[in-house]
């Protein structure tokens, strides 16, 4: 299966126009795990599906496939993760717009619950230190974004950045408290 997808990858890279079609049910399965292991930390009453975000985030995929050469399938992943994460916090950022409550306090969150609930309330602070973070320390961020908006476990995001279990620890620690740092200081 993982030949397979970067085979459709590769068709799709070279401009074939019916790979979009061959990709999605070869990757809609893994696809919809991230997304719901992701929604199931969202409070509840979301206006959003796991199945939606997964079409949605496959959608802004393909729609950018000429801008984008997704060299294989862990490529691919990594950018339906921020995919799936860049979509959670427009509708963050929708739902705390002045016009939908948004000067209501702000709640600082604890890092250490990460991927746990109760980072939802401070979702645009974390994806603004998560791009800062992304700018000092790319492997940190992508690590962060590969737990906590993808759902992925300790061992399968190592995987996935082609990293040893040790440094994903060391890593997350690291972020972790980058994170906590750059949140306070917001």
């Amino acid at each position: 299966m993982p030949a397979n997808i970067t085979q459709v990858l590769n068709a799709l890279n070279e401009g074939d126009a019916t790979a979009a079609a061959q990709l999605l049910p070869l990757v809609y399965d893994q696809l919809r795990l991230f997304a719901a292991q992701r929604m199931a930390h969202e409070p509840a009453g979301q206006t959003i599906q796991a199945t939606a975000l997964v079409h949605e985030a496959y959608l802004r995929l393909v729609d950018r496939a000429e801008e984008r050469r997704w060299t294989d399938r862990r490529h691919f992943f990594r950018a339906a993760a921020e995919a799936m994460r860049c979509i959670l916090i427009d509708r963050a950022r929708a739902r705390h717009a002045l016009k939908r409550g948004g000067d209501q306090l702000r709640i600082d969150v604890d890092l250490d619950l990460l991927p746990a609930s109760g980072m939802e309330d401070d979702l645009e602070g974390l994806s603004d230190a998560l791009e800062r973070l992304d700018r000092e320390e790319p492997d940190a961020a992508e690590l962060v974004k590969l737990r906590y908006f993808a759902g992925l476990t300790m061992t399968d995001a190592a995987q996935a950045m082609d990293i040893s279990p040790r440094t994903a620890d060391r890593l997350w620690a690291y972020a972790r408290a980058w994170l906590l740092t750059a949140l306070r200081d917001q």
